[in-house]
């Protein structure tokens, strides 16, 4: 959501900035996991907008299912959120601290879609030039989609490249269609 994405980016920044300080990337990443995972939750939405259940119930809840060994912040960065009401943030929240991570590792995860399978010297030719382009550190996720007719997707951070036949089709179409 682009409105839990602006709400979410300071929040994602302070816990990166504790994070960092702290050398705790690995620990914060799966607390955020288990509370983003809490907050979508169906049940706990409810509880989320019931005027019955109070901040605090929604903070020691939320702490009761963190876990016991969470690095230090984790406390008061769950009653800022619940004092704020941005909760339903927390999503947004790890998914932008994650992608901090990972410029702060120099590493960016490319995720591409291709009609058919990659082969391992194609992924490994794929990752050496993202790498080259982007400066940083690449892995592939790669996800089969034989909508696509031939051809790949690749998204890399800010960077995204259609070069499907799917995309080359469509945009034909609209060209001709002006």
């Amino acid at each position: 959501m682009a409105d839990n994405a602006s709400v979410a980016r300071p929040y994602a920044k302070a816990v990166f900035e504790l994070a960092r300080d702290a050398k705790a990337f690995d620990a914060w990443s799966a607390v955020l996991e288990t509370l983003a995972s809490v907050a979508k939750d169906s049940q706990f939405q409810t509880l989320i907008g019931d005027p019955g259940v109070s901040e605090q119930q929604l903070v020691d809840l939320l702490l009761d299912l963190a876990g016991k060994k969470t690095p230090e912040g984790v406390e008061n960065f769950i009653r800022l959120l619940a004092k704020n009401n941005r909760i339903e943030a927390l999503e947004e929240v790890g998914s932008q601290f994650e992608i901090m991570v990972a410029k702060a590792n120099e590493l960016v995860n490319a995720q591409v879609i291709t009609a058919k399978a990659l082969s391992a010297e194609q992924k490994k030719s794929l990752a050496t030039a993202l790498e080259k382009k982007l400066g940083l550190k690449v892995t592939i996720e790669e996800t089969v989609d034989t909508e696509l007719l031939g051809g790949a997707i690749i998204k890399a951070g800010d960077l995204v490249i259609d070069g499907s036949a799917k995309g080359r089709i469509e945009k034909l179409t609209t060209a001709l269609m002006r």
